[in-house]
C-alpha cells in the first residue's frame, strides 16, 4: 500500500511539474495572464550575447510590462532554434537575424519582422592565434574548419556571404558548430576550429586573451557595408505573419517596448546599459564587457524601423549564396514591416 502511495504521489508531482515547465515556455498566442496582461513568448538566440540585448534589456527596464505584456525570455542557442519553435508554434516571436524570413518566403513559409534591433550584424570572422600566420585574408579559409553557432545560423550565413565575396563556395569549407561564449572559446583553444564567426562579448575575450585575432569586422554599418558590399540588418523579432495579422493589437504592444528601448539605448552610456544587465552576462569581467559593448554600440538601431535598402542588400547576399532563394520570386514587402515601428515612433 506505502509503495502504490508513494507511486501515485510521484506520478501526480511529475505532471504539476511538467505542467509548469510547459506553461513557462509554450506559446500562449497572446493569452492573458493571471495579472490581467497579456502573456508572450520569445525564444531569443543568445540572450547573453550583446547583439540580442535590447530584449532583455526592455525587460530588466520594465517596459514590457508598462505595455501590459506578461513576457517570458528563452534561451536558445542561435536564431535558427528560434526560427524553428515560431514555425511550431511553441513560441510567439523569435529573436534573431532578419535573413531568415526570406529563406522562410523561398520555402514557401510566412515570417516577416516586426521590429529591427541591429543594423549590423555586430560579428566578426576571428582567426585563431594559432593560425594568424597562415590566414590573413578571407580566401585562405579555403579548406579550414569554422565555427558558427549552430549549423543554418546567422553566423553561417555571414561566413558563406564573405567566402563568396572570396570566390570559395562553401563546400571548400568545413563548419563546425560550436555555440558562442565559452565553448567558441575552448574550440579554438582545442584546434578544433582555425577561425569562426562570433559575438561580443566572446570577440573582445578572444582578442583580450590572445586566443585570436580579428579577420573581418562587421560591428559597425560602415565595416560591414565595406566587407559585404551594402547594408545588412540582422537581428530582429519575428512572428509568423498569420500571428502579427490576428494580434495587431499585442504586436504593437510589444513593438512599443521595443521601439523605447532602442530609445532608452541612445541616450545612454555602454556603462549605464551595462549596469541594467545580469552580472552573470559580464563572464566574470565587467570593465571588458562594457568595452565590447562600445566597440559595437552603432549596431543598435535607433527607432527600430527597417533601415531603407537594407532588405534589398540582405537579399542581393542570400541570391549569391543560396540557391533554394535564387530560385524563387521573393516579396520584401512581406518579410518585414514597419507599419508598428511606425506607430511608436509617432
Amino acid at each position: 500500500m506505502k509503495t502504490w502511495k508513494r507511486s501515485v504521489w510521484a506520478s501526480l508531482m511529475l505532471g504539476m511539474t511538467l505542467a509548469l515547465v510547459l506553461s513557462a515556455c509554450g506559446g500562449d498566442s497572446g493569452s492573458a495572464s493571471s495579472g490581467g496582461k497579456t502573456h508572450l513568448s520569445i525564444m531569443v538566440g543568445g540572450l547573453s550575447k550583446q547583439i540580442y540585448l535590447p530584449n532583455m534589456l526592455a525587460k530588466r527596464l520594465g517596459y514590457f510590462d508598462q505595455a501590459g505584456l506578461d513576457v517570458t525570455l528563452i534561451d536558445e542557442a542561435s536564431g535558427q532554434s528560434s526560427e524553428n519553435q515560431v514555425l511550431a508554434g511553441q513560441v510567439d516571436a523569435g529573436s534573431g537575424s532578419y535573413d531568415h524570413t526570406i529563406d522562410l518566403q523561398a520555402a514557401g513559409k510566412g515570417m516577416e519582422s516586426v521590429v529591427q534591433l541591429d543594423v549590423a550584424p555586430g560579428e566578426a570572422e576571428v582567426v585563431s592565434a594559432k593560425e594568424a600566420g597562415q590566414i590573413k585574408t578571407i580566401a585562405d579559409l579555403k579548406g579550414k574548419n569554422l565555427g558558427v553557432t549552430e549549423l543554418g545560423s546567422g553566423t553561417q550565413n555571414l561566413t558563406i556571404a564573405l567566402l563568396a565575396k572570396a570566390g570559395i563556395s562553401q563546400d571548400q569549407v568545413h563548419f563546425v558548430p560550436v555555440g558562442a561564449g565559452d565553448t567558441f572559446i575552448a574550440a579554438m583553444q582545442q584546434g578544433r576550429i582555425d577561425a569562426g564567426m562570433t559575438t561580443e562579448p566572446t570577440i573582445s575575450r578572444l582578442t583580450t586573451k590572445g586566443i585570436g585575432n580579428v579577420l573581418v569586422d562587421l560591428r559597425t554599418p560602415e565595416s560591414t557595408s565595406a566587407a559585404l558590399g551594402g547594408p545588412y540588418p540582422f537581428i530582429c523579432v519575428f512572428m509568423k505573419t498569420e500571428y502579427v495579422n490576428s494580434h495587431k493589437d499585442t504586436v504593437q504592444k510589444l513593438v512599443n517596448a521595443y521601439v523605447k528601448t532602442m530609445k532608452w539605448i541612445h541616450t545612454h552610456s555602454a556603462e549605464e546599459i551595462t549596469a541594467q544587465m545580469p552580472a552573470d552576462y559580464y563572464a566574470g569581467d565587467k570593465a571588458l564587457y562594457i568595452t565590447a559593448l562600445k566597440n559595437q554600440y552603432a549596431i543598435y538601431s535607433p527607432d527600430g524601423k527597417m533601415p531603407q535598402g537594407g532588405p534589398e542588400a540582405v537579399l542581393n547576399v542570400e541570391n549569391q549564396t543560396k540557391p533554394a532563394v535564387k530560385s524563387k520570386t521573393i516579396d520584401l514587402s512581406k518579410t518585414y514591416t514597419n507599419e508598428f515601428t511606425d506607430k511608436a515612433n509617432s
